[in-house]
């Protein structure tokens, strides 16, 4: 189906840029450089530049950044590490694949997790915090680091969605230990298949990471410890390091878009839109996502209309039954996941397509009235 407004438009994205990443493309194919090389290493000193951090590091997926992370960090079976279920379920998935046990706490309104609920799940288990930054807000890290700083706890980040956001002044991804990135083609800076990062001011867990993520080799010949297969591929680095030079233009043209929904929607006593950027929170809105009553019939509605949405998490993660996490009581979360939904928001749209979209919840919610 073709939509009026997609919720994502690849080929229109890939046109915008499309002799730079032609070029690109076609030099890294032409040296045969597709395994660990120069492009890899520019992305990696960009992406510590911009988050101000001392080091960064390419990997397959932001998921394997986690794992890793946990795994450099020492963390395994009888651990415990404290996150949300209001996430994709790859944040949990990695605290499983490290051999320790997922515990759950909920999250504010903003979707993020409520640093005054953390105290109460931490036990003598307890080795790490895994705050999730969603839909392009960081957490309030100020918070959850006092409290990781008084039991001892290390704090590892998912900032899958957060690329860009800041909490006073400071970067998602560059509170923790680590910080762990997605440039899956839909993020906010999306490779054209999977890549993600790892970050760190530890040159300790940057070795162990380095050789986790490419079976342990610590040069060609010499392997010192099991790894993994988890390289961001040097195409898709070179592919990055073209739209690394856009990201903050398209930063701000998700912010201006974010402003005229918020306007246009801000009255609508159905609708619960996302909390604004303020003084602690600069968002970067890898999602624009509301809360709305009678959800399914407004996504169906949109959909004929010509309007591409999303529902991310229709049944949270701790209610779906073969992942053995039921044991959470997680009020916000499981209401969330019955009312959100993610509107079309990316820097290829027009303001006319945004006030389209407005005017058709606007219909909507009146017809339904």
């Amino acid at each position: 189906m073709k939509y009026k407004v997609p919720f994502v438009n690849y080929p229109k994205h890939y046109k915008s840029m499309k002799r730079e990443i032609d070029a690109a493309i076609k030099r890294v194919l032409t040296t045969g450089n597709l395994i660990l090389r120069q492009d890899v290493e520019n992305f990696e000193k960009t992406l510590a530049k911009f988050l101000k951090v001392k080091y960064a590091l390419g990997l397959n997926s932001c998921t394997d950044g986690l794992i890793l992370s946990l795994k450099a960090a020492g963390i395994g079976p009888g651990d415990e590490v404290i996150t949300v279920a209001h996430t994709f379920v790859a944040s949990i998935a990695a605290i499983v694949h490290a051999g320790a046990t997922p515990v759950l706490a909920d999250v504010n309104d903003d979707y993020l997790m409520n640093p005054d609920l953390l105290e109460k799940a931490i036990t003598s288990k307890t080795k790490a915090i895994i705050p999730v930054h969603l839909n392009g807000r960081a957490c309030q890290m100020y918070k959850i680091c006092q409290i990781a700083k008084k039991h001892k706890l290390l704090i590892i980040e998912d900032a899958a969605q957060g690329l860009g956001a800041s909490f006073r002044g400071e970067k998602a991804g560059s509170f923790g230990l680590t910080g762990c990135f997605s440039f899956y083609p839909a993020k906010l800076l999306g490779a054209f298949g999977d890549a993600g990062a790892a970050v760190t001011n530890s040159k300790k867990i940057f070795d162990q990471l380095k050789l986790y993520r490419d079976h342990g080799r610590k040069t060609k010949d010499e392997i010192v410890c099991y790894g993994f297969t988890s390289r961001l591929d040097n195409l898709q680095a070179a592919i990055l390091n073209v739209k690394f030079k856009y990201l903050r233009q398209w930063i701000n043209c998700r912010r201006k878009l974010a402003h005229i929904y918020n306007y246009g929607l801000k009255n609508i006593p159905e609708i619960t839109i996302p909390p604004e950027s303020n003084i602690d929170h600069f968002d970067t809105y890898q999602n624009y996502v509301i809360r709305a009553k009678k959800r399914d019939e407004l996504q169906e509605y949109l959909k004929q209309k010509g309007i591409e949405t999303i529902i991310s998490n229709p049944i949270a993660v701790n209610k779906q039954k073969k992942l053995g996490l039921s044991g959470f009581k997680l009020p916000k979360t499981e209401q969330f996941a019955k009312e959100v939904i993610s509107l079309p928001l990316i820097p290829e749209l027009s303001k006319k397509q945004i006030e389209y979209t407005i005017k058709t919840i606007k219909q909507f919610y009146l017809i339904k009235s």
